[in-house]
């Protein structure tokens, strides 16, 4: 809705139908978003002789599973026939496997980027909310998607039509050039001193090869004991213990984000055995990577057991 909102207030604001759309899935039918609404689809067999000028991917938590070849297929046509191609957060999964975005900058929501550039090495990769490379658009999803649809408005219409249509649905406006995250480090440590920064930021660089604190500390110029010092006062724990909850979330992108095999994870991300980092990934997300793997792929909100369950209790004792 947040993309496809946009265009309804263009239509308004212009008094004539400039966009319609059509929302199709392979089946067709209900097909349920991950915020429990569903949206009756067309069949995708019902629309592939048609042109569009437009085509928008949009796949939720498992990409993989809906990019069928036929599906692959339909995006190739229609990328041939030169309509513009469009993914909405793990939609630019798709629109890879697809081969469409050989070569081309693009975006997804920070929780899949490592995993999204880990299995693309042929895109680059970006951290903006919204990204056009030609007649590829991506975005991280959420609002961004209302981003997306108002510079795809600029595309077609110009700019006074897309910052009429933002300010209609009070929308900051024509947002570009924004990060998901500004300068790559989390809220709570942006205000820490720029050693800790510095120090995070090389953490976030060397997640497969990973480098000692001494080494850490001699390149942002301090000691090892003010910078243990430092990371105690202002991120409320130690170097190491950060460094390695930096390794383990990017571990749990790829976990449930891909189908990279437990070993090659622990190797990515800096462990030297499966078993230690099996070890690590419980003890931090409270379940085995194996099990995250599967109930990870269901949206947060309809998860059975909280991100963070009490100490020693089994699953069944927490699962309501």
């Amino acid at each position: 809705m947040a993309f496809i909102d946009p265009f309804r207030a263009a239509n308004y604001l212009e008094g004539e139908t400039l966009f319609q759309w059509k929302i199709a899935s392979s089946k067709g039918g209900a097909c349920l978003a991950s915020n429990g609404v569903s949206f009756e689809t067309l069949p995708l067999k019902n629309v592939l002789q048609e042109f569009f000028d437009i085509v928008v991917v949009s796949s939720s938590w498992t990409p993989e599973i809906v990019a069928t070849p036929d599906l692959l297929a339909a995006l190739r046509k229609w990328a041939r026939a030169g309509s513009l191609m469009a993914g909405l957060d793990t939609g630019a999964f798709i629109l890879a496997e697809a081969g469409l975005l050989v070569g081309k900058r693009a975006t997804v929501h920070y929780e899949h980027l490592s995993a999204f550039q880990e299995l693309n090495a042929d895109v680059e990769v970006s951290e903006d909310i919204v990204v056009r490379d030609g007649n590829r658009f991506t975005c991280s999803g959420g609002i961004a998607s209302c981003d997306m649809a108002l510079h795809i408005i600029d595309a077609a219409y110009g700019s006074p039509l897309a910052k009429t249509a933002a300010y209609y649905i009070f929308h900051p406006g024509l947002r570009a050039g924004v990060s998901q995250n500004p300068g790559n480090i989390e809220a709570v440590v942006r205000k820490a001193p720029e050693a800790v920064r510095r120090a995070i930021s090389i953490m976030e660089n060397h997640v497969e090869d990973c480098i000692s604190i001494p080494e850490i500390s001699s390149q942002v110029g301090i000691s090892p004991r003010q910078l243990h010092r430092l990371f105690e006062r202002d991120v409320g724990k130690s170097p190491a213990l950060y460094y390695r909850d930096v390794r383990l979330d990017r571990a749990r992108g790829f976990v449930t984000q891909t189908e990279m095999l437990l070993y090659e994870i622990a190797i990515a991300c800096g462990f030297r055995s499966q078993v230690h980092f099996s070890r690590a990934y419980r003890a931090r997300f409270g379940i085995q990577p194996s099990a995250d793997r599967v109930e990870g792929r269901i949206p947060f909100e309809f998860r059975a057991w909280p991100l963070h369950r009490r100490k020693g209790k089994r699953l069944a004792e927490d699962t309501p």
